[in-house]
């Protein structure tokens, strides 16, 4: 019989995507701990309590147009109107509008007590004093009322969101200057290899520039964390288990790359069994085989693979959903959608295939996918040119162009 290698695509004992994950978010509990912020430095955090509108959105009635406002029996587009007065926005008409007379009113403003309806600007003739109508509209129309959009005591936002610039803009509009968020996870990470120099440093033979440290870098910014960037260690069991032991001690999650397999010179496996417990986890997905998964003290552990694009997809598909259960984020599945791919597609059965494409919209509101070409798990150009995962299913073969796929837009990830 045939050894399971890399090559190898079928391995009845690997485990599927979605029981890794569901492995690792039985694993993860949302932060307790609390941080007050201004609404400024509250983009992207999450609510750690529902916020209640204190009073009716909007608070008053007010125009919805530029126009006149006027009780909408005086209608008639031969009657003229006493113009009496200007409501503008922080500026009210303080008195009454009686028979036979309007108010100059602007969006926004205060509909003054007696009117009921305003009529736009367009639709009339003005002299200064008199108004002539050239258009009747409906009872209350271009009226908005207090508490259309929210209600005293209504909900406004959940516990668990993760603040919009609209939702900020809501707050604000409703006097909240300051809110409680769940505290951000605290995550440390380090490259491993003797092979690694960073950016700017000459390169020897057999060397690469260490690019998942950026990688995992801006990954942990999108996401929304603390980061404790520890830099490069040497391959030696002694840096390895000291780094491992520093990064566990000030963080909720560890992640390294590279270095957690099975194979001689694999320190980071060496150092969790001294230090803590993880599993080595093969799953039946590619890019990405290899992940491990475990705990040093408090702190989760991620040991994601040495290749970028194997990093970003394992860092995607495992890392991202338990870091959202961390910040105390409600759930959230990806989004799939269907779509035509317009080229042949490579696929073995026996793995998830996650291949880069460029996701694209027809004239006629379908959507269709293009390969970004070569899927080498070492090419991080074609992950840099894609904006979405192909999701092949692990017992799909060969995929005609033509045929509907399942994708993955990026946005959902990174």
């Amino acid at each position: 019989m045939q050894a399971n290698t890399c090559d190898t695509e079928f391995d009845p004992k690997a485990l599927t995507e979605e029981q890794a994950r569901e492995h690792i978010l039985e694993a993860s509990e949302a932060l307790q701990e609390t941080r007050r912020v201004p609404l400024l430095e509250a983009l992207g955090r999450v609510l750690a309590a529902t916020v209640e509108a204190p009073f009716d959105v909007p608070p008053h009635r007010n125009s919805a147009m530029d126009g006149y406002a006027l009780r909408a029996e005086d209608q008639d587009t031969g009657t003229r109107l006493k113009i009496v007065g200007r409501s503008f926005a922080g500026h009210p008409f303080e008195g009454r509008v009686e028979p036979g007379e309007c108010v100059h009113i602007m969006t926004g403003a205060v509909v003054p007590d007696g009117a009921d309806t305003v009529v736009q600007q367009e639709l009339t003739e003005a002299d200064g004093q008199w108004l002539q109508l050239r258009q009747t509209l409906r009872a209350g129309a271009n009226v908005r009322h207090p508490g259309e959009d929210l209600r005293r005591g209504q909900t406004a936002l959940e516990r668990g969101r993760c603040l919009t610039p609209a939702d900020l803009g809501l707050l604000a509009s409703l006097g909240i200057g300051e809110i409680e968020v769940r505290r951000l996870p605290r995550v440390a990470f380090f490259s491993t290899g003797d092979e690694l120099r960073g950016v700017g440093e000459a390169l020897r033979e057999g060397e690469i520039h260490d690019s998942n440290r950026y990688v995992l870098h801006a990954l942990l910014q999108k996401v929304g964390t603390e980061i404790i960037d520890l830099g490069r260690i040497p391959d030696s069991p002694e840096a390895v288990h000291e780094a491992l032991a520093q990064a566990a001690a000030q963080a909720d999650v560890v992640i390294t790359t590279g270095g957690a397999s099975v194979g001689e010179a694999d320190y980071v496996t060496r150092a969790l069994r001294e230090l803590g417990e993880a599993d080595f986890w093969k799953i039946a997905i590619k890019p990405g085989r290899p992940l491990n998964f475990g705990r040093i003290g408090r702190a989760l552990f991620f040991g994601l693979p040495g290749n970028p694009v194997s990093a970003m997809a394992t860092f995607a598909l495992f890392v991202t959903p338990c870091l959202r259960r961390l910040r105390g984020e409600a759930d959230r599945p990806f989004r799939v959608f269907r779509a035509v791919t317009r080229a042949d597609l490579k696929k073995s059965p026996g793995r998830t295939d996650f291949q880069r494409g460029v996701l694209h919209t027809e004239e006629d509101g379908s959507l269709s996918v293009d390969t970004t070409g070569l899927q080498g798990s070492h090419m991080l150009s074609s992950m840099s040119r894609a904006d979405c995962f192909i999701r092949l299913p692990r017992e799909s073969g060969p995929v005609a162009a033509g045929s509907a796929v399942d994708v993955m837009p990026f946005s959902d990830f990174f």
